[in-house]
């Protein structure tokens, strides 16, 4: 059929939401705006403190609604096909018939979250080692890990059933703005965040069900499960001047949406450093994973599109790790008696780790451990006197994480796969040029750089 008008590409990532409108040309598919809104979404987790990490889910829809109604009404009135993507493994609970409510803004209809509980992020550390392996082993290619949706559900079942008890749907908060704009009874999820769940079989694109129900799981808030890149439904009604019957496609994954924005050639790989980080290939054609996973393997498979794997090192700590240590800058400083905006020690940090090309100073920079080593804290070693100014610790941390995203998957395997060039995508990357700086050191590959909006691009792309 014709080519789509317009198409909307959004991104629900774990500290901001990105909006990007994408048109068709003569050349091919060209960003036309887009837009970025901070959600400050972060929550105290009552329940699971200090090692649950929870997000408002109202906050990400205002700023969701920000990000729409700062987008230039004439082109969202020409939107035809929304593409969504999301941070993974987490999951909210919803109230499949009370999930919103739908008002007047002024950039016409909007809904704002009703019967909805918290997100419980991909972060969330309640789900101890110890617990982990008390849950039914998984038929998947996946390790369990926490902050992985099911693990969360099991938490919840030994620990609070009554709050599932007011909840009858569930899903990513991709899934659930997908739910609310098409009105579904129940959610559609796709293979991708589906995997990303645990106790998904990618084989047969099917849950664990037996294995689940055997253990007391409330199977049914387990979500639909469909192909990425299929629909999911049609907008139910006028959303900030989309007209109504507008497509909406399956909620995807951001780190696959921001792979699919750049990715072109089976000879690149993919660097990605947001609020965690990536470094992926593709898998060669008609690849399939493993039955079962190599738990101390840094290297997880990620179902991408058309059935294809990514290779992908998926290190818990990229950009958060920088900003936990502005925070402690901060907190140093006020404790000083100074009070100093967060947002104004990031480029003065910056600007004095360019100022320091070399630092003998080593930090392995892993304070969040890693999926495959989740007890590997982080540690500073090589401390001389001379290189302890703000510029050398800068630059080793921000060398130390390429560095552990390199460890995971060395420059000797992508060699051996053929890789040729890296892209480097993500808001850390796009944002830090001492980190664009290490990747060019320590990969010895061609580098190019994407955008601050890949993840909603690449979701625009897919529709």
């Amino acid at each position: 059929g014709p080519a789509p008008t317009c198409v909307l590409g959004i991104d629900l990532g774990t500290t901001s939401v990105k909006a990007a409108l994408v048109t068709g040309t003569e050349r091919g598919l060209a960003l036309a705006q887009s837009c970025s809104r901070e959600t400050q979404a972060h929550s105290d987790s009552l329940g699971a403190a200090p090692q649950g990490m929870e997000q408002n889910v109202q906050k990400i829809i205002r700023a969701l609604n920000e990000c729409l109604a700062a987008l230039p009404q004439q082109q969202l009135q020409q939107v035809t096909h929304i593409g969504i993507s999301g941070q993974m493994h987490g999951v909210v609970f919803w109230k499949s018939d009370k999930g919103c409510k739908w008002s007047e803004s002024g950039t016409g209809p909007a809904f704002e979250p009703d019967q909805v509980s918290h997100l419980v992020t991909w972060q969330d550390g309640r789900c101890s080692p110890t617990f982990l392996t008390s849950l039914p082993l998984p038929q998947s290619h996946v390790s369990l890990a926490t902050g992985f949706g099911c693990a969360t559900v099991y938490w919840y079942l030994k620990n609070s059933p009554d709050f599932l008890k007011a909840y009858d749907a569930a899903g990513t908060i991709q899934d659930y703005v997908v739910a609310m704009l098409c009105d579904l009874k129940k959610p559609l999820m796709s293979v991708q965040n589906a995997a990303s769940w645990g106790y998904f079989n990618c084989r047969n694109k099917s849950w664990n069900t037996d294995i689940l129900e055997k253990s007391g799981f409330p199977v049914h808030l387990l979500p639909e499960v469909g192909d990425p890149g299929s629909t999911a439904g049609r907008t139910t009604c006028a959303w900030h001047g989309i007209p109504k019957g507008a497509k909406v496609g399956i909620a995807l994954g951001d780190f696959q949406c921001s792979v699919y924005s750049c990715l072109t050639e089976r000879t690149e790989a993919v660097l990605n450093i947001s609020t965690s980080a990536q470094l992926t290939i593709s898998m060669p054609l008609g690849f399939q994973p493993p039955e079962a996973p190599d738990p101390s393997s840094a290297v997880t498979y990620f179902p991408y599109f058309n059935g294809d794997y990514l290779a992908v090192a998926a290190s818990l700590n990229g950009g958060n790790v920088l900003a936990t240590f502005v925070g402690m800058v901060a907190q140093w400083a006020q404790e000083l008696g100074f009070q100093v905006q967060e947002s104004a020690i990031y480029p003065r940090i910056i600007q004095a780790a360019l100022a320091q090309k070399h630092s003998k100073l080593s930090v392995h920079p892993t304070i969040f451990g890693e999926r495959h080593l989740p007890e590997l804290l982080a540690s500073v070693s090589s401390i001389g006197a001379s290189e302890l100014s703000l510029g050398h610790v800068t630059r080793a941390l921000c060398r130390g994480l390429v560095e552990n995203l390199c460890s995971m998957l060395p420059v000797q395997h992508l060699q051996e796969m053929g890789v040729r060039r890296i892209l480097g995508s993500g808001s850390a990357l796009a944002r830090n040029e001492v980190l664009r700086q290490e990747v060019e050191r320590i990969f010895p590959f061609p580098v190019v750089y994407g955008k601050d909006v890949d993840a909603a691009v690449g979701a625009a792309m897919v529709m």
